[in-house]
């Protein structure tokens, strides 16, 4: 899929496939072909199976269920080399054809903007209403494996993740009067449609910085003479300093880390904190390594994605914050398949 002509890429998070691979990657890593062989066995079966469930028109949510647990357990088992070469074995099996129907995986597969996550994919796992129509749209079989994969426990902390954010603003709002609030990667910024301190004209701005046009065209749209202002602007671009975006009592990331290697997520979060007022926090979030449905989003769905543990969360927050005045956490959503981590900056 070629990208849009509007949307240049910065490379700095790792949004697409290709990207992720090559960070995937390393040189040293070999893959042992006796061990190939027989995962690629194992994948055959598992893969096999599935398909056959489909023919035989089991009901289908059962049948991607087991399908997900079953690609899970072989990503646990196999080295990262070996499982790198079963991904595309697994894209090219018939029964690709059944889950391609699902309007989740096949906005996934096709990435109409060209990169993995955009917020248009976010919006039918949200079950927003301007996603209904491409549900409605797809075929029966996609219909009900839709109604697994949407409730699948990814998905629901994903929606969870959406409404901490909006709680999070609220509380900004309540502590600082007329806050001022940045969310960076913003995409629809879904999470201010149900925000109290919005709708009572209670922030002062909120800005929502992201690199893909549409999405800020798409924010600028649905939240005109609001405190909501969407701004082009990449990870690049922060952390060069090449916007004048002034300081906030709250800045966070929702969703970016989840493509963002070690090394940019910690610039990054040294960056976002000089963008926070004293007393402000900054608040980043990403998908933990407990989550079940790894190995079929990141087969079925092209999407991968780099997992992070508590540990790792803390790894980061250690290494960009030093012995600075600032107090952090970290905590998991209720289903743990989300991480957050929380730093906030000391008072003058």
């Amino acid at each position: 899929m070629r990208l849009n002509a509007e949307l240049q890429l910065d490379e700095y998070s790792l949004v697409t496939t290709k990207l992720m691979k090559r960070h995937a990657t390393t040189s040293d890593e070999t893959v042992d072909t006796d061990e190939l062989r027989k995962r690629t066995a194992q994948l055959a079966l598992v893969l096999d199976l599935a398909n056959q469930a489909f023919v035989r028109h089991k009901p289908a949510g059962l049948t991607v269920d087991r399908l997900a647990g079953r690609l899970h357990k072989l990503r646990r088992q196999v080295a990262p080399a070996v499982w790198q070469k079963l991904i595309p074995l697994a894209q090219q099996h018939p029964v690709a054809q059944y889950l391609i129907q699902d309007p989740f995986t096949r906005w996934s597969v096709e990435k109409p903007r060209g990169y993995s996550g955009d917020a248009s994919l976010l919006d039918i796992y949200y079950k927003h209403p301007v996603a209904e129509e491409i549900v409605a749209s797809s075929t029966s079989l996609g219909r009900q494996i839709y109604a697994y994969t949407s409730e699948a426990a990814s998905s629901v902390a994903g929606r969870e993740r959406r409404d901490i954010l909006t709680r999070t603003v609220d509380e900004t709002v309540r502590r600082v009067e007329k806050a001022e609030v940045l969310a960076i990667a913003c995409g629809h910024l879904r999470e201010a449609e149900c925000s109290e301190a919005l709708a009572k004209q209670q922030l002062r701005r909120w800005v929502g910085l992201d690199q893909d046009p549409v999405s800020v065209a798409t924010v600028n749209h649905d939240f005109v003479g609001t405190a909501v202002e969407a701004l082009h602007g990449s990870v690049r671009g922060i952390l060069r300093r090449a916007y004048a975006l002034g300081t906030f009592d709250l800045v966070y990331a929702s969703g970016l880390y989840d493509y963002l290697p070690r090394a940019i997520g910690v610039r990054l979060l040294q960056r976002a904190l000089e963008l926070v007022k004293p007393g402000g926090e900054f608040l980043f979030a990403n998908f933990s390594d407990e989550i079940t449905t790894d190995g079929y989003m990141e087969t079925f769905m092209d999407w991968p994605l780099i997992l992070r543990s508590a540990d790792d969360m803390w790894s980061i927050i250690n290494a960009a914050i030093g012995k600075g005045s600032f107090e952090a956490q970290v905590y998991y959503g209720s289903n743990r398949n989300i991480v957050y981590g929380k730093v906030r900056k000391g008072d003058l």
